[in-house]
């Protein structure tokens, strides 16, 4: 019979939780370095987490790990960690795992539950809505351009109204993947953009594109260099409507990874959210993997 025990000292999981994403961040193609910084950002928070062994008739066969935030007013549960030991896995204990994480946030007045996947686990959390994808490729060597399509560096005059365009179509971003209201999600739209680009288009270590093909404007890009040590990450590699489905797609990635090389950086990393299938499709045919993948569910709710 599964049953579930706080831990009074946890050192024993933080080890083994650690050990598991380094290999997982490993295998997906981050450099040593990108890894340990993205674990640290991860041991800052492990001091949140209430951890529960998973105990089989007494004998412990894995861990849940849970917390409570509030995440812009809404209080939100969270699953950090889910583990069952290889020979003891497939015999329900995931299941019970997951049941009792959803109650445990749940009794706490948690109205969602998310959780983080650097491996994937449809069987266990397919009634999860996808939030969004963190993708990444490796950039060896510069990208073959796309016949016709240029990028150039946007002006002054031009950011504005780019400025405007990319904080509308963040909010649509945020509320088609259920992870926050309208009203909410204007809120962390401007947040954000006030922290991330203070200065502009003279904020250090952004580039700013404009793709241009027979003279027009197809569309804009904006990467933010040394994300992580040696990873350029994009934050937004737009194509205009009218101008889908011609391949451009592509030419804005291969901008993207341009940007990256000449920057310094050797991999290019992108979230794609959630409900965006056309972008998701992009990504992977172009060999970008899925380096972690968010999912929710609104809360109380009954496990299956």
């Amino acid at each position: 019979m599964t049953a579930f025990s706080i831990l009074d000292d946890s050192t024993a999981w933080h080890t083994d939780f650690e050990r598991r994403l380094r290999a997982s961040y490993t295998a997906a193609g981050l450099g040593s370095s990108a890894v340990e910084r993205k674990l640290e950002d991860v041991r800052g928070n492990l001091g949140d987490w209430t951890v529960a062994g998973i105990t089989d008739n007494g004998t412990q066969v894995g861990y849940v790990a849970v917390a409570v935030t509030d995440d812009n007013g809404t209080l939100a549960g969270r699953i950090g960690d889910l583990r069952v030991d290889a020979p003891h896995a497939g015999q329900g204990h995931e299941q019970a795992a997951r049941h009792w994480a959803e109650e445990w946030c749940a009794e706490r007045g948690a109205q969602r539950l998310d959780i983080s996947l650097t491996t994937p686990a449809d069987e266990l959390f397919g009634g999860y809505h996808v939030r969004g994808q963190l993708r990444m490729r490796r950039v060896g060597s510069p990208p073959e351009p796309v016949e016709g399509v240029t990028a150039r560096p946007m002006t002054q005059a031009e950011y504005p109204e780019w400025l405007a365009d990319e904080k509308l179509a963040y909010v649509g971003d945020i509320v088609r993947a259920g992870a926050l209201s309208p009203e909410e999600a204007v809120r962390k739209s401007d947040r954000d953009f006030a922290h991330l680009i203070p200065e502009g288009l003279a904020t250090p270590d952004n580039t700013f594109l404009v793709l241009e093909a027979a003279g027009e404007r197809i569309g804009t890009g904006w990467v933010k260099h040394g994300y992580l040590p040696g990873v350029t990450y994009g934050y937004s590699l737009y194509i205009q409507e009218k101008h889908r489905g011609k391949g451009y797609g592509r030419a804005a990635m291969a901008a993207g990874e341009q940007a990256t090389l000449a920057a310094g950086d050797s991999a290019l990393m992108f979230t794609v959210w959630g409900g965006n299938e056309v972008a998701m499709n992009l990504y992977t045919s172009a060999g970008y993997r899925v380096l972690e993948e968010s999912r929710s569910i609104g809360l109380p709710h009954s496990a299956t």
